[in-house]
């Protein structure tokens, strides 16, 4: 006979929050949310989940409660403040932080969780709000074995790859490493193809030639022809969220002295569009900031 399954609590239907959390429900797992915005909140409903007032109520709610949440403060507030879930979930439970945060903030968390017979699971997410959308995330997860297999089905209704990093924190550090590789990329890819247009090449030969070389990359071959190069800037990963996590990565590596001068200078370049009000722009459109600079038309795609 099936065990009956977990009751989930998911805080956090942000852009990418609101697709692994409709996932789930449609995996038909008892499910309440909370989110500060309506509209997402009433997407889950009519899906068939409970909502919530706040966290507090998810976690009562709850058996494994998730957080995908903005970044560190939201994540500590959510689950460490008065009212949050630790103070509602019972012994037992589990919380498994989805969001992309310091090592620090993870590390306390577990060691919070531990105190009160709580497992943890650090799982931040990999690729982009479409493969959200579609089920088709990838995950980097820190736990025990057992927190691990608890949360597998789960992550298996979210995504299309798991993988298990190590303890818990493996999951957030394996994050930074990912996002620091895929932001710089969208800063040069940005430089590349506006220093291409200065010279007036065409945009699809140039693309042809990178592209048959070991100068492609991930962002320039799948995601920017859906979003800037299509004239798509509306935010799947914002500016903002990508200098937040740039910020992130520089911080967690002068705690482990490791110098990334190539991520200093990028968040720069992150700064600098989000100061020319980039902000809350897809971060492909780092191709659009830099244009913007040079004085040329960003290059798009024929239809």
């Amino acid at each position: 006979m099936d065990q009956p399954r977990e009751k989930v609590g998911f805080i956090g239907l942000g852009r990418m929050g609101r697709g692994m959390a409709s996932n789930i429900r449609r995996r038909q797992f008892p499910m309440t949310v909370f989110d500060i915005a309506a509209e997402p909140l009433a997407a889950l409903e009519a899906l068939g989940a409970e909502t919530a007032a706040d966290a507090g109520a998810v976690a009562r709610a709850s058996d494994i409660a998730i957080t995908m949440l903005p970044g560190p403060r939201e994540v500590a507030a959510t689950v460490l403040g008065n009212g949050g879930i630790l103070a509602n979930l019972r012994p037992g439970g589990l919380v498994m932080d989805m969001s992309t945060v310091d090592p620090e903030t993870t590390d306390s968390l577990a060691a919070a969780c531990a105190a009160r017979g709580i497992g943890f699971v650090d799982a931040p997410v990999g690729r982009l709000a479409w493969h959200a959308d579609r089920g088709e995330s990838l995950f980097m997860v820190g736990a025990s074995e057992s927190d691990f297999a608890r949360v597998k089905p789960l992550l298996e209704a979210m995504g299309s790859t798991v993988h298990h990093c190590g303890a818990p924190g493996a999951g957030t550090r394996s994050k930074l490493v990912n996002n620091y590789l895929a932001i710089i990329l969208c800063q040069l890819n940005a430089e590349a193809l506006s220093l291409a247009t200065a010279f007036g090449l065409d945009l699809e030969k140039t693309l042809e030639v990178l592209h048959g070389t070991t100068a492609t990359n991930g962002q320039l071959k799948v995601n920017w022809p859906n979003k800037a190069l299509a004239g798509d800037i509306e935010p799947g990963f914002a500016i903002d969220l990508a200098h937040k996590d740039l910020s992130l990565i520089v911080q967690a590596a002068n705690a482990a002295r490791v110098p990334l001068p190539v991520a200093a200078a990028a968040r720069e370049a992150f700064s600098s569009a989000r100061a020319r009000g980039w902000g809350r722009r897809d971060f492909s459109a780092m191709l659009d900031a830099q244009c913007e600079l040079v004085g040329v038309k960003p290059p798009r795609l024929k239809a």
